[in-house]
């Protein structure tokens, strides 16, 4: 951190900033102690004298010294201009922030309110508050305060909705961490640096508009006097003296381009930018709200196997959409046993980031989740959230997220993060969940545990991250590790490290997995069993060993045709499948697949195919499909655009 403040000074732009800023308030500082009593020496024999050797700037109609006065002045026109600022920053961030402590009605009311201040010019809000408060310095701070309160506000709410969408946010809120704690503690330190920037731009616009209202006769009254008070004194002796006017309002114009233009060069140097209603479900399901009791009557099956960790029984999740609600996920099921390994692959927008967000209780609040049965242990996840549940999904349910540099907090020491799961959900003394957080880290291969709890996610490697955020579901006992794409944007040589750790800890401890991945090559790898989704659905449900040899599936088969391995021709074009993925706000009917099968019919577009067990197809393998098996109508390795583009 140290190091980025240096960089902003170091820029001619932030060195000649910085020198005026530190200018102005060692100015504000000393300026009444060096020049306190001559500036209010008043010498009668030199009333509105021009401008000379002993008087720079010549004098008032009193035979003050106006350049004096003006120096003098420096203390309280900026010490007003900051009060006001703060005041806007305070309020703004009150504002700002209320949305996510309240909730989304009352945010929504309150949100609501800042945009439709914010559409009012500021110099309009500051006169009517000027005039609500009364005149002089007192209400002239409030007023500016206020008027610049709900620009702050605005900037606040997107900052705030910025970091709350971050995955370490959602696991302290399935955490029962309360909403205000997580804004203290998660969200506020986040957004310090653009809030810190854009206030020290905005003391250069309290500055100007502090001196518009007293140039008004609405702030500061005699015998005080800040800029704003001279200028107007100056101006009514301008044809007599220009300098009158001229000096104070250059010590404006200084003061406030010198602290915006440090605001700008440290946003620069920082990298810090300045300044639905879900309608019906379907018939016939029991739609429920992630936070909501569970419906009356839902038990567990009586024939589920002991060793089964998840259970999941037509799960859907439906979320708010511009055109009506959307179901990115339909009518998945599936279960996982103690120690078995479940790949779930697919394109983007396929719905697995969404099936695993629904199954760990992380989906945001605005989305519902709808199934028969949705079980972890034994526990219904749908039924009414209690502490000592929380406990139980804190300890044995553990969450790799897709970008650990999301999922971390950037403000906290990585150790500090790793003891929070102890402290909270375990009750462990801070001192024996910090030794846990060591132990876990050197436990995923991470060298020199205890000197790498005490540092901060962006002290981490890519693949060091990676390995932390699974010591951190480590913390506990997990049954169950669900790893949402943990091998995203890393060098082959640390996805392999990263996938062989996870095998180390479902062979050592017996712990069940969930590997989501758009790779089928690594699901393949790792993984007994893999489920394949398009649109929303499961299309083939399969053994890892018949990936490459028995897929049925035309969609599975075409992922896996188009991943290049040692035996591909390199003069023929690699496959590809045609056409873009589905909309899930537009899912066609019947197949969802139908456009971009090379086999597909009439009955494809028609009827939605049952994901079954086929009666040719081998044990323990569904597919949802008409033309399950079939030989496509070219050779492997032929482009399917050709397939779709021929006659």
């Amino acid at each position: 951190m140290q190091g980025r403040w240096t960089r902003v000074v170091r820029t001619p732009l932030g060195l000649t900033a910085t020198v005026l800023v530190v200018a102005v308030v060692a100015l504000a500082v000393l300026g009444p102690v060096l020049w306190g009593s001559g500036a209010g020496a008043v010498d009668t024999d030199a009333i509105l004298a021009p401008p000379s050797a002993e008087h720079l700037a010549g004098t008032d109609n009193l035979g003050r010294d106006i350049l004096l006065r003006v120096l003098v002045a420096t203390r309280l026109s900026i010490v007003l201009a900051l009060l006001a600022i703060t005041i806007a920053v305070v309020c703004g961030l009150v504002l700002g922030s209320a949305p996510f402590v309240l909730g989304r009605r009352s945010g929504r009311l309150l949100a609501a309110g800042v945009n439709i201040a914010v559409a009012f010019p500021g110099l309009l809000l500051a006169l009517f508050f000027a005039v609500v408060f009364g005149v002089g310095a007192t209400g002239a701070v409030l007023a500016i305060g206020l008027a610049g309160a709900p620009a702050f506000a605005r900037l606040t709410q997107t900052l705030v909705a910025g970091v709350v969408a971050r995955d370490y946010v959602a696991a302290a809120q399935a955490m029962g961490i309360g909403r205000l704690r997580i804004l203290v503690r998660h969200v506020l330190p986040n957004i310090a640096e653009p809030l810190v920037v854009n206030a020290t731009i905005g003391a250069g616009s309290a500055l100007l508009s502090f001196t518009g209202l007293s140039f008004l006769g609405l702030g500061v009254q005699s015998p005080s006097y800040d800029w704003g008070r001279l200028l107007y004194d100056g101006i009514a002796t301008i044809y007599v003296n220009a300098a009158a006017a001229l000096v104070p309002g250059a010590a404006v114009l200084l003061a406030g381009l010198a602290f915006n233009l440090f605001g700008e060069s440290v946003a620069k140097g920082l990298g810090v930018p300045a300044g639905i209603g879900l309608g019906a479900v379907v018939p016939g399901r029991r739609a429920v709200p992630v936070d909501a009791p569970a419906p009356a009557g839902r038990t567990a099956a009586a024939d589920r196997p002991s060793d089964v960790v998840l259970d999941v029984r037509d799960l859907e999740v439906t979320v708010p959409g511009p055109a009506g609600p959307v179901r990115p996920v339909r009518g998945v099921s599936f279960d996982v046993r103690r120690g078995e390994a479940i790949g779930i692959v697919g394109e983007s927008g396929s719905g697995k980031s969404m099936t695993a967000l629904a199954i760990t209780r992380l989906l945001a609040g605005r989305g519902r989740v709808d199934a028969a049965r949705l079980e972890f242990l034994g526990q219904d996840l749908l039924a009414p959230d209690t502490a000592v549940r929380r406990r139980t999904l804190g300890t044995t349910l553990a969450m790799v997220f897709q970008d650990p540099m999301t999922a971390f907090n950037p403000t906290r020491r990585i150790g500090a993060q790793l003891a929070e799961v102890a402290t909270h959900h375990q009750g462990m003394t801070r001192r024996a969940a910090a030794a846990r957080a060591v132990d876990r880290l050197a436990a995923v291969r991470i060298p020199d545990a205890p000197a790498r709890v005490r540092q901060y996610p962006h002290e981490f490697s890519g693949g060091m991250r990676q390995r932390a955020m699974i010591g951190m579901g480590l913390m506990g006992s997990p049954a169950l590790i669900v790893a949402d794409e943990p091998t995203t944007a890393l060098d082959v040589t640390v996805q392999q490290q990263v996938l062989d750790l996870l095998t180390a800890i479902r062979r050592a401890d017996d712990v069940a997995l969930v590997l989501i991945s758009h790779d089928v090559t690594v699901v393949g790898e790792v993984c007994d069993r893999i489920l394949v989704m398009y649109a929303g659905r499961i299309v083939e449900d399969l053994p890892a060993a018949d990936l490459v040899t028995a897929a049925r599936h035309p969609y599975t088969r075409a992922l896996v045709d188009a991943v290049p391995d040692m035996t591909t021709d390199l003069a023929e074009p690699l496959a590809t499948i045609p056409g873009r993925p589905v909309d899930p706000a537009d899912v066609p009917r019947g197949c969802a697949y139908a456009d971009r099968c090379p086999l597909a019919g009439a009955r494809c577009r028609a009827e939605d195919p049952p994901l079954v067990a086929g009666p040719d197809g081998p044990p323990g393998h569904r597919v949802a499909c008409w033309h399950a098996g079939e030989p496509l109508p070219a050779p492997a390795g032929r482009d399917y655009d050709e397939l779709v583009e021929s006659p």
